[in-house]
């Protein structure tokens, strides 16, 4: 990514260079993506593919304005961060649901070292999660507008992260390359285990804190102390108009599971 495609995505997500890759920049540029960026699947609902190609995930995060799984939004995300200055890895991790761990590079997120120092997990592709990036510090608590979220040893050298007491996914702190994540992108995209292809899932963090929500034909806002208030969408305009208002999206059609 040269200078002119880096200034091109601070403007999409509406941050300013940072003077220097430092923690606090960090932070500030992970929470403008999850504001700006949706985290969304509706690319395998509206039969265009996914591609991780890195020029394929540019011109769809920034030059098409639109969001993306975690290989996406977080394969960009760390592009950026490279471009600025960061010392960025991309992690493998295995989502936990019900004590039971996802396939093999089920998730990516990045370990980010700054120009100060700190060691961080930034992860803009994991839909509600902490806001801003955590440090990779085992067996601390590490609160976050998001909650509570606390790394602990797991065999192998792996780490498994909570999130208010519960396991969320289990990070393998190994260097990893984007083609290495194509064969959990393919599973995600096909397999009628996956939830991606079960469901539509289109959400994004609030200026305030909360977070909305479109799933299906439900418009789902919830406040940053958890009050929730939903609207059903009853026609195609209203929906393809959610997408446009609420999420910045322009969709020529509603995504429908298929």
């Amino acid at each position: 990514m040269d200078a002119s495609q880096a200034d091109a995505y601070l403007h999409r997500i509406g941050a300013s260079r940072p003077a220097r890759p430092d923690a606090a920049a960090l932070h500030e540029l992970h929470v403008r993506h999850l504001i700006a960026v949706p985290f969304e699947n509706l690319s395998l609902h509206l039969g265009e593919g996914v591609s991780l190609d890195p020029k394929a995930l540019y011109d769809k995060i920034v030059t098409a304005r639109r969001g993306g799984f975690c290989y996406e939004v977080n394969g960009s995300f760390g592009a950026l961060l490279t471009a600025l200055g960061y010392d960025v890895t991309l992690y493998a991790a295995r989502t936990i649901n019900g004590g039971r761990l996802g396939i093999p590079f089920d998730h990516m997120a990045l370990r980010v070292r700054t120009g100060d120092g700190a060691t961080l997990l930034a992860d803009v592709g994991f839909g509600r999660h902490a806001h801003h990036p955590l440090d990779l510090t085992p067996d601390v608590d590490q609160s976050d507008p998001g909650g509570v979220f606390r790394f602990t040893p797991a065999p192998y050298g792996d780490l498994d992260l909570h999130h208010d007491g519960d396991p969320v996914f289990r990070l393998e702190p190994r260097s990893r390359a984007l083609a290495d994540f194509e064969v959990g992108s393919w599973y995600q995209q096909t397999s009628p285990k996956s939830h991606f292809t079960r469901s539509l899932v289109c959400s994004r963090l609030t200026e305030d804190g909360g977070r909305l929500t479109l799933s299906g034909r439900t418009l789902i806002t919830t406040a940053a102390d958890g009050s929730r208030h939903e609207e059903a969408l009853d026609t195609d305009a209203a929906v393809l108009a959610a997408y446009r208002d609420r999420f910045g999206l322009t969709l020529d059609r509603v995504p429908e599971v298929k």
